[in-house]
């Protein structure tokens, strides 16, 4: 007996056609064009061996909208616990990657505030996200008299202020970290340096170390 001839409805080779055409299309599809991050000045921590930095806490972290469907974004969207969080990263970041700087973080700078409440100002309420604008080469007043009060209790002159955090999101699915960094002298009220630190990772977190990393190389020189 003749072998029978299964009849294959036209239906189906038009289906399988258009699969194979959308896999092929899928596989020749331009990859997301990801361009470098821009260049970060490095913080000279040589010249800084030995001194005490009073580092203020982070008051301002902004975030791209679209952001807000990302599930790794969680811990950001409320913006107590976002400087909080940031904070810390912050923190850690100069602690672990230049040592030889005593760092006065902001937690030992509210104790200081509160042991001299009415002398010196709150450091989260000072205002220092002005510090933002890149034209500005001499801290404003108050911020400055507030500074200089802060400062003249942790033995040093100068301060590191992470003037602000913007989060947003990279073509690749990565979230990328601008982190504006502002050292100032706290006596003459000049801005000796300033950086913005970029950084990118698949959540903030790792975005926010990267941009530390990169602000804070292995080895910075003068």
């Amino acid at each position: 007996m003749p072998p029978i001839c299964q009849r294959r409805s036209p239906t189906l080779y038009v289906g399988l056609l258009a699969l194979l055409a959308c896999g092929a299309q899928a596989q020749n599809s331009p990859k997301p064009e990801i361009k470098p991050l821009p260049p970060v000045a490095a913080l000279p921590t040589s010249q800084l061996a030995g001194q005490s930095i009073a580092v203020l806490p982070l008051t301002l972290v902004v975030a791209d909208p679209a952001l807000e469907s990302d599930t790794t974004f969680a811990p950001y969207k409320d913006h107590r616990a976002a400087l909080t969080r940031a904070d810390s990263l912050v923190s850690e970041g100069f602690r672990t990657r230049s040592p030889e700087v005593n760092w006065v973080l902001p937690p030992e700078l509210r104790k200081i505030s509160r042991r001299s409440a009415g002398f010196v100002a709150d450091p989260d309420q000072m205002g220092q996200a002005v510090l933002r604008s890149p034209g500005l080469s001499k801290i404003p007043d108050p911020l400055r008299s507030s500074l200089r009060n802060l400062v003249a209790l942790t033995d040093g002159r100068m301060a590191l202020v992470p003037a602000s955090l913007g989060f947003g999101p990279e073509p690749d699915g990565q979230i990328r970290a601008d982190l504006t960094l502002v050292l100032a002298d706290a006596r003459n009220g000049h801005v000796l340096w300033r950086s913005i630190a970029y950084g990118r990772g698949r959540s903030p977190d790792q975005a926010l170390n990267a941009a530390m990393a990169a602000v804070l190389p292995a080895s910075a020189g003068p």
